[in-house]
């Protein structure tokens, strides 16, 4: 039986990670603060409030982001909510982006979406990604419709030349 919608979020890591270099920073100013002997009673409460609370804020702004698959759409949370119909969907390709690799939905209009998650990189590895892009892809062409077709590319001036209708060669 097959699923009736499929959501893909940010890992847990993936979340995290972001905080990280906070937490390291006023971690270690800690240290150093406690090693000189200052005051460190105003610092240690500063010192909770980011290592704390920004971590959690983190987890809970980032758990919205990804897709949701539908029969009839997908639906993209991003910072605002988008629906995307499957037979406006052109291509599903990954592309690099600063060091990482993310989906990305091309649409009929020109316009292409990439999308939070799934994504992979070094430091924010998902060991399914491919699996999940895989998904995204059979998911499109099982529900884009019987009607869909193609819209070809538009041209442009550093695509090529125009395709030419006959040839000027004599005898050719």
């Amino acid at each position: 039986m097959p699923a009736e919608q499929i959501r893909y979020r940010l890992t847990v890591l993936q979340r995290l990670l972001p905080m990280l270099p906070t937490i390291v920073i006023v971690m270690s100013s800690q240290v150093v603060f406690r090693l000189e002997g200052d005051p460190t009673g105003p610092l240690l409460v500063s010192a909770v409030v980011l290592c704390g609370v920004l971590p959690l804020l983190g987890l809970i702004t980032s758990w919205s982001l990804g897709i949701t698959l539908t029969p009839s759409a997908a639906v993209v949370h991003a910072f605002r909510r988008r629906t995307v119909p499957w037979s406006d969907v052109q291509a599903i390709r990954i592309e690099p982006l600063l060091g990482s690799r993310t989906v990305v939905i091309y649409e009929a209009g020109g316009r292409c979406t990439r999308l939070r998650a799934p994504s992979t990189g070094i430091l924010s590895w998902d060991r399914d990604f491919e699996e999940k892009f895989h998904t995204i892809g059979r998911w499109w062409l099982d529900h884009r419709g019987p009607d869909w077709i193609p819209v070809p590319p538009p041209w442009t001036p550093w695509s090529g030349p125009p395709e030419r209708q006959g040839s000027r060669i004599p005898g050719a």
